[in-house]
């Protein structure tokens, strides 16, 4: 029976997760499955892998091929690396320790690269966010600029005309007055 190590899709349209399974390869997609050995949520950033990674070494070592999706998945979380190694130790290259000193090294380097990845997502999002901030005062700023030379304007002209209103009694007061005097 060929056993491949594959990704069975999950989720809705537009928003597709994968369970990753070991299944006979004439099996279809999303069909009969021999062992689920995690989870792959590429909508996240960076991607969630959620992995059993005993079972998928185990299962390489026994000669499941992976497809090319989850080869690169293993690869990303060190399957690969540790099988790898292992064969080292086998051929007699190296001891045991080695093998095991060298994988930790690469797992460190690699989770302080994925840390520094995380703190660079969130520092942009918050400088999207200031930016944003920044913007909508300065749209803020502009909108009550003009909306005080409009109050400006409107109170100027209530004041012209108020005092136009003035002068127009104060005139017809006088002529009021200078026509009752000749009268008497």
């Amino acid at each position: 029976m060929p056993v491949k190590m594959r990704l069975q899709r999950h989720g809705r349209k537009g928003y597709a997760y994968y369970h990753i399974v070991v299944a006979d390869s004439r099996a279809p997609r999303d069909g009969r499955r021999i062992e689920r050995l995690g989870s792959y949520n590429p909508n996240t950033n960076p991607a969630t892998v959620n992995l059993n990674f005993e079972r998928a070494l185990y299962w390489l070592q026994t000669g499941a091929q992976p497809t090319d999706t989850v080869r690169n998945i293993l690869s990303w979380e060190g399957v690969l690396l540790k099988k790898h190694l292992l064969g080292g130790v086998k051929k007699g290259a190296f001891d045991e320790a080695e093998a095991e000193r060298r994988f930790n090294e690469w797992k460190t380097a690699k989770e302080a690269k994925i840390v520094k990845t995380k703190e660079q997502v969130a520092a942009e999002k918050q400088a999207a966010a200031k930016a944003r901030l920044e913007a909508e005062i300065a749209i803020n700023k502009a909108k009550a600029e003009e909306l005080a030379k409009k109050k400006a304007e409107a109170q100027a002209a209530a004041e012209a005309a108020a005092a136009e209103a003035a002068a127009a009694t104060t005139e017809e007061a006088p002529a009021e007055e200078t026509a009752e005097t000749p009268a008497e």
